[in-house]
């Protein structure tokens, strides 16, 4: 049976909270799709329906009726009107489920079942756009397991395919990336849009955090970092003497520039191999720390050559440091807390295991403890993940110090 009426405001809403609840009874039955035997049904005087409970205009009430009893007509629905109002104001409308696809048909939504089936089928065949080991091919199995769970796809959408196709076009485009990329240009190269990436980044980064433990605590700009994909070019900050030799052979020395240089970050590409005249490297995790320490340090003697990490070191940062003499000892001064410990593990596992902490142990943190600050929940269990990382054996100590006193002490209260 066809009907002959677009649906009301008001019927509209009414079929769709209907719908609404036989998916959620769907969801929790089992995932079978069995359908639910308990009465699906809604009292409109628990939804938002002004118009048709207006006491000035009974047109939309006069409407909305006619509708329903067609639909009731067509064995759609079950109506139940007020004790002595009938015809004239409903008391409930109930779905006879056993015609629910035709409800579907009639507002033209499109069912759950269905959604997560064609979601389904698109994360199938993208899954193998990825290698195996690839954190993407991690992230779209995370996805397929919710949906097979009945739990939500997010950041994914049922209803959405545009942002679907959009979402997976950027987890493509990703392989492109050899470089610092900004996000605009990232953008209009991967939509011709220089603002559709800013509406799915947080998507996306969401996505990384499920794939990759280790990210889960990075906030989102590092996270976008690793990936490449940063606001604006950004720049290295550098003092000391470092000499960088070039694909070409051409000699950048930097010892000249006082107190410090940023260096491009898009230039490190282009750098083959790295001299330092000094006796060791110093990474300083926090700009204001960097700035200090030259302030109080002649930039210009041999003893540390320095680098400002930037709060957790990018890629290019690490690919700096990779080009590094073996020959040169690392040092790393960053917070006494999960953050700056958590930077000297990844500095380990990507550069090389010899890298030193640099006031950062206990007797240093006794001394200006008057200075720290509590420790939250959060960071005593991300501590205690940091205690079982086997790199980070020999800090075991101070890392049970911190969770035992309870605090955390950053780098800046520490006077060098």
């Amino acid at each position: 049976m066809e009907f002959s009426f677009i649906p009301s405001l008001d019927v509209t809403v009414v079929l769709n909270s209907l719908l609404d609840i036989f998916e959620r009874r769907m969801q929790h039955a089992s995932h079978k799709k069995d359908h639910p035997t308990r009465s699906i049904k809604v009292i409109l005087i628990d939804i938002q329906l002004p118009a048709y409970f207006s006491q000035t205009d009974p047109t939309p009430r006069l409407t909305a009726n006619e509708q329903f009893v067609q639909l009731e007509k067509a064995n759609l629905l079950t109506l139940v009107w007020r004790l002595g109002e009938t015809g004239n104001l409903l008391q409930s409308v109930a779905l006879i489920t056993e015609h629910v696809r035709r409800i579907y048909e009639f507002l033209h939504r499109l069912a759950i079942t269905d959604q997560h089936d064609r979601l389904e089928t698109l994360l199938l065949a993208d899954q193998f756009r990825f290698p195996q080991d690839d954190w993407r091919t991690r992230a779209i199995h995370r996805i397929l397991t919710q949906l097979r769970t009945g739990k939500s796809p997010t950041p994914f959408s049922l209803t959405d395919s545009t942002w679907n196709l959009d979402l997976l076009t950027v987890l493509s485009a990703l392989y492109t990336l050899e470089t610092e990329t900004p996000y605009r240009v990232f953008s209009v190269r991967t939509f011709n849009d220089s603002k559709r990436f800013d509406e799915l980044k947080h998507a996306m980064v969401r996505l990384a955090r499920y794939a990759n433990p280790e990210w889960k605590t990075l906030a989102t700009d590092d996270i976008l970092r690793e990936l490449n994909l940063v606001a604006n070019p950004t720049h290295i900050h550098l003092a000391g003497n470092w000499q960088l030799t070039t694909q070409s052979g051409e000699i950048l020395s930097l010892g000249g520039f006082i107190p410090s240089v940023g260096f491009p970050a898009a230039q490190i590409e282009t750098i083959q191999s790295v001299t330092i005249h000094a006796e060791s490297v110093l990474c300083i995790e926090n700009l204001t720390s960097f700035h200090e320490f030259l302030r109080i340090n002649d930039t210009c003697n041999t003893k540390h050559a320095t680098i400002c990490l930037m709060g957790n070191p990018s890629p290019t940062i690490r690919r700096l440091l990779q080009l590094l003499p073996d020959s040169i000892p690392i040092y790393l001064w960053a917070d006494i807390d999960y953050g700056g410990f958590n930077i000297l593990s990844q500095l380990r596992r990507h550069i090389r295991h010899q890298i030193h902490p640099y006031l950062m142990d206990i007797s240093i943190f006794e001394k200006y403890a008057h200075l720290s600050r509590p420790l939250m929940q959060s960071d005593i269990r991300n501590l205690k993940h940091l205690y079982t990382r086997p790199e980070l054996t020999d800090i075991r100590t101070t890392i049970e110090h911190l969770i035992h006193r309870g605090l955390k002490l950053e780098q800046e209260a520490i006077r060098i």
